[in-house]
């Protein structure tokens, strides 16, 4: 096993082994129907905290070919579908944290240089038999395996958009990294299966991309994989039960995002951490404060703040996600602003009616600290009137109650 080549599955065994794991092994199944046809290309994008990485890791414990994974794997959703054995451990799985390789050059030539090199390493040492046209090249070592052993390889990329989300690449950095995805995979002979998954979707370049092979699965528009984008409300009900905690209590802190057919979806990190602690607080949103979130609210793009006011109330906010190009950069209207913010997971969408509106508790928490650090004094003036209006009807209800009782 390598560093990136069929690596351990030590990773996952760390998952199943830990207090609370809920089994998403079902998503599995659907990309096993995917291999080696036209939608074997597949990016999946969600928030931080959602479950990527783990999602990653289980993909990779699943098809790593120098691995048994059948214990881990024993009783799970996937052991139950016809295709578990044909793919278990049958591939060669290359994984890339793409934020490793970028977060250690913050150059991309040195960062797609540093890929092709090391992985490029791993395959020969595992081949060594193989002649080679160029053991520079990537794609050309790929190439030459599959035609020698009719191997082929599954490619796993995790934050696949992060020099999208980090300063100072820019444009033409942008342009090289998605022409380099673009060759080391589109229409690979050698490919059975890519999986990318990140924050945001397919960056967008016009009318096209340089990554349009790639089914995507996002928070505007997850479909089939919309219940393995976090904790469904079924899931969450049971774990308060397992750990005696109020259910509704974790619904109202927790619940709001929403797909077709998922009414509740959860951000595993908070209920993970609210139900082992016993504690409700914040707890998606600390490695990222809401100095972030105000950078985006305060831009001065017409009608944004009057839709942050209006979601703040506790109303939906309607908007069109069409012309969001997919970076952290690329503005030209309130809607692009308020999309990033759906992708973030700071807003949740109603894609029937093309709606945004604040999930829940935790993440509205973050929306008045980030209006009170901006000083929208009036906002937050109203949002303490509105409560001590609520808080005075439900006095006077109970007082009405307790007169009539008596």
């Amino acid at each position: 096993m390598g560093r990136y080549l069929n690596l351990t599955t030590k990773g996952f065994r760390e998952s199943i082994q830990s207090e609370i794991y809920v089994d998403k092994t079902g998503m599995i199944s659907h990309l096993n129907r995917m291999i080696d046809t036209e939608q074997k290309y597949v990016c999946v994008s969600r928030p931080r905290r959602f479950g990527k990485s783990m999602a990653v890791k289980m993909l990779s414990a699943y098809y790593n070919a120098e691995a048994d994974s059948s214990d881990m794997f024993r009783g799970m959703e996937i052991a139950k579908d016809s295709t578990y054995e044909k793919y278990r451990n049958k591939y060669e799985v290359v994984l890339a944290n793409m934020q490793e390789f970028y977060g250690g050059y913050a150059d991309v030539d040195l960062m797609i240089r540093r890929i092709n090199d090391v992985i490029c390493r791993e395959i020969q040492k595992r081949y060594p038999d193989v002649e080679y046209t160029d053991e520079g090249s990537l794609v050309e070592t790929m190439y030459d395996v599959f035609l020698a052993t009719d191997r082929t390889f599954i490619i796993l990329i995790d934050e696949w958009d992060c020099i999208f989300r980090e300063s100072g690449c820019g444009e033409d950095g942008w342009r090289k990294y998605l022409n380099f995805l673009r060759d080391w995979m589109k229409d690979k002979p050698y490919i059975s299966l890519a999986y990318m998954t990140g924050i945001l979707p397919v960056k967008k370049y016009g009318n096209h991309s340089a990554l349009n092979m790639f089914v995507e699965y996002s928070m505007t528009n997850p479909r089939r994989m919309g219940c393995y984008m976090g904790f469904t409300g079924d899931e969450v009900e049971k774990l308060c039960m397992r750990y005696q905690v109020c259910f509704e209590d974790v619904k109202a802190w927790y619940d709001g995002y929403s797909f077709e057919g998922l009414p509740s979806i959860y951000s595993p990190k908070s209920v993970v951490e609210c139900l082992t602690s016993h504690v409700f607080d914040n707890y998606w949103n600390q490695t990222e404060t809401f100095e972030a979130l105000k950078v985006y609210i305060q831009m001065n793009y017409n009608g944004l703040k009057d839709s942050v006011v209006e979601m703040i109330a506790g109303n939906r906010v309607r908007i069109n996600t069409g012309s969001f190009t997919n970076d952290m950069k690329t503005f030209h209207s309130a809607d692009d602003v308020l999309t990033l913010l759906v992708h973030l997971g700071y807003l949740a969408y109603d894609f029937e009616r093309k709606e945004v509106y604040i999930p829940n508790k935790e993440v509205r928490n973050e929306f008045l600290n980030a209006v009170n650090a901006i000083g929208w004094d009036e906002i937050t003036a109203a949002v303490r009137n509105s409560e001590r209006l609520r808080k005075r009807i439900c006095r006077s209800g109970l007082s009405a109650k307790g007169e009539v009782s008596g």
